[in-house]
């Protein structure tokens, strides 16, 4: 029988569970599904070959079938990538004569070439009313016979589909592993592990849920088959209730709360009595969303469980009834009549994580000297209390204090958001900053594992610390935002694919090239098809059905020193409002012809989820010896409503790049260094012999023929290397 959640297991471990049927020769089957995978850039592991080829050819066939499927969707080759010059990238035209050829048609039009020449008559013509502009003029099957086959080069990716265990036991796991993460999930794996909560409800579970939002979808499974939810705030009780109409558990967005079943009160109700009575302190956090604790208690009908009386309390908080003072109010007013010890104090005992978060403003707020001694002192007691992402996230920051502060400060919400504001902090002292790294460090040295022995790749070194998961997009060799990769080919093709949900869409794909300063070079867009760089595939202006848009650059030719592709909300619908959006890049060499796209020179396909309407995914920048490298940045900014366009964001996208490769992220680098300095032996892997024996292995994808009982940390699970 095949597990209704296979797709999940292949999409998040790239390990397909063992493939189960009557037993046959499978081997000419298994060979084509090999062969099958290869041309989307995959290929499966010799020990998977093995295990196919004793299946009966049918059952290898509908195994094919299913994978391939989901191979294809993680790299964006699920849909038709069409392109408006049909043979692009060749003979793509200067863009005015591209534009005067559109003029010029519409005049022989006769429906429509008197109104384009009265509009050129008033000195006003818009593009989009062209007949002949923004749209294909090809089907898909003509453009693909315009392309040659792409030729295969040494170059090209080649990423192995390994065999997994049984495939109760791969879902079981890979739920144990989401449910327990340390760092918060993005919007994607949060909804997998709402798929994964309910299917493995009646399974073993983590011994320990520390994020909140994964709490929150753990318990409505629970709830669903009778089982005690896990509840230690009174906010856990809110984020469930919002898990159970369906909203936001990361309580960002406000949720409609529907009305609940009498079990569901009874249990969200008793919940909340207990979380109270056994710390009434906990009331303090009502506050802090006390509008939708008014509304889900219009829900919850409190007054019909009076023998639940400490339920009751969190309501009359939250209308006022009751005056709680939080955490925080408490902090704010010991800080108000200057008691900066007194405010670490309270924080070291009621909230170490918040005492972390505040270090940096306590501790220019402390005078030199003794207070400041009270302040690091108090940190170093609380730090064992703290959760191993915020240490390292306050480590982090404090590696970024060294010499005093940029003149711009760069600020990233939870939602990729990112805007720019002058820096007006008072620098740390060398002394202070010493300590705390040596604090850092050391309470991160002592929650590290011993990890055997530590097999790495080097390229996974500059790979970002996965803080968060909110800090990468979903989808195919996605790394953390701060992370930098070689990038290593002759030609760089950006592309871009939406569809729309309900309203015409216009989303445009443009590349900016700066100097070394940071000032424009050129740009590739709409506006500017060609130049010495490369060339934009034409510009696509709806997409009931999907549609594509490409930029093919050569990186020889490059004038600039940074590549910031982009893409545009022109109108319509935004990333978080169509059916359908991504962004990704591929590698080639120009003698390997091609279909504008290939999947298997795919490199890079992320989702574009984020509320702005610019997304910067990442940039490339050229260094000192002319190598190439991506900075990974999955950013959005807030643009305007319409007509967003390169030209009118390339100043503060400028500065923006500026203040955040000025910034020195925490790298795999620093936990493998920590791990050393504890005697982890550690060995380079210079991606040739595996060692006989057991490792643990590091790198951006795993390698075929590691010994069994080894550990395997790629990207995809990058998070289980934070200690918690």
């Amino acid at each position: 029988m095949v597990h209704a959640l296979e797709h999940l297991v292949v999409r998040h471990s790239l390990r397909l569970p063992v493939p189960t049927g009557p037993a046959g020769d499978g081997t000419a089957a298994a060979r084509r599904f090999d062969a099958a995978l290869m041309t989307a850039g995959f290929k499966l592991s010799a020990e998977l070959i093995e295990r196919l080829s004793g299946l009966a050819g049918p059952t290898v066939v509908e195994t094919a079938v299913r994978t391939l499927a989901t191979v294809r969707g993680l790299l964006g080759d699920q849909v038709r990538h069409n392109v408006h010059f049909v043979d692009f990238p060749a003979n793509v035209p200067d863009t005015l004569d591209f534009w005067m050829a559109c003029v010029a048609e519409a005049i022989e039009d006769g429906a429509v070439g008197t109104g384009v020449l009265d509009r050129l008559r008033a000195g006003v013509l818009d593009l989009l009313t062209l007949p002949s502009y923004g749209r294909y003029r090809h089907t898909y099957e003509e453009m693909l016979a315009a392309h040659d086959e792409l030729i295969a080069a040494a170059g090209d990716r080649l990423t192995v589909l390994h065999l997994g265990g049984d495939a109760e036991a791969e879902v079981s796991g890979l739920y144990l592993a989401l449910a327990g993460s340390t760092t918060p999930l993005g919007e994607e794996h949060l909804r997998d592990l709402a798929v994964l909560a309910e299917h493995c409800a009646d399974g073993p579970q983590p011994e320990t849920i520390t994020v909140r939002e994964n709490r929150a979808v753990v318990n409505r499974a629970r709830l669903r088959v009778a089982a005690a939810p896990l509840l230690d705030t009174v906010t856990d009780v809110l984020r469930l209730a919002c898990a159970l109409a369906e909203g936001d558990v990361t309580l960002r967005e406000p949720t409609r709360f529907r009305a609940l079943s009498r079990p569901y009160r009874r249990a969200l109700l008793t919940g909340l009595d207990a979380v109270v009575a056994a710390s009434p302190a906990k009331l303090a956090d009502v506050s802090a969303h006390a509008e939708a604790w008014k509304r889900l208690g219009e829900r919850l009908h409190p007054h019909e469980y009076p023998h639940l009386p400490h339920a009751a309390e969190v309501f009359a908080v939250a209308r006022g009834e009751r005056k709680v003072p939080s955490v925080d109010s408490r902090v704010e007013e010991l800080l108000v009549r200057g008691d900066v010890t007194g405010a670490a104090e309270l924080l070291a005992s009621a909230a170490p994580g918040r005492l972390f978060r505040a270090l940096d403003r306590l501790l220019r707020g402390a005078a030199e000297g003794k207070e400041q001694d009270a302040v690091l002192a108090a940190a170093e007691r609380a730090a064992p209390e703290v959760s191993g992402r915020v240490v390292l996230s306050v480590r982090e920051h404090v590696q970024n204090r060294a010499g005093g502060s940029p003149e711009r400060r760069v600020f990233v919400n939870r939602e990729g958001k990112a805007w720019v504001t002058a820096d007006t902090r008072a620098p740390l002292g060398d002394a202070v900053r010493e300590r705390l790294v040596e604090m850092l460090d050391a309470e991160t040295r002592r929650r590290l594992p011993d990890p055997g022995h530590l097999l790495i790749d080097p390229e996974v070194l500059g790979v970002a610390l996965p803080l968060s998961g909110r800090a990468a997009t979903a989808g195919f060799g996605v790394l953390p935002r701060g992370s930098v990769s070689p990038v290593e080919g002759e030609l760089l093709r950006f592309f871009t694919y939406w569809r729309e949900a309900g309203r015409t869409t216009d989303h445009d794909l443009s590349a900016l090239v700066l100097d070394e300063n940071h000032a424009t070079v050129t740009w590739l867009s709409y506006t500017a098809l060609t130049d010495v760089e490369g060339k934009h595939s034409g510009d696509i202006t709806s997409a009931p059905d999907g549609a594509s848009e490409f930029i093919d650059l050569r990186l020889g030719a490059v004038r600039g020193t940074f590549i910031v592709p982009q893409v545009h909300v022109f109108s319509g619908e935004g990333f978080d409002e169509a059916a359908e959006c991504f962004f990704g890049f591929m590698l080639r060499e120009s003698a390997q012809a091609g279909r504008p796209f290939e999947p298997r020179t795919v490199r890079m396909k992320s989702d574009l989820r984020g509320p702005g309407r610019v997304a910067l995914p990442l940039a490339f920048r050229r260094d000192d010896e002319g190598r190439w490298h991506a900075h990974w940045l999955h950013l959005y900014l807030r643009g305007t409503p319409s007509a967003n366009r390169v030209e009118e964001h390339r100043v503060s996208i400028a500065v923006l790049l500026r203040g955040l490769l000025g910034r020195t992220p925490l790298t795999v680098r620093h936990l493998v260094a920590l791990m050393r300095e504890s005697g982890t032996p550690v060995t380079l892997w210079d991606g040739r012999a595996l060692p006989d024996a057991p490792v643990t292995y590091i790198g951006l994808e795993r390698p075929d023929g590691l010994a069994p009982g080894s550990r395997v940390l790629t990207p995809e699970n990058l998070r289980d290397l934070l200690p918690a």
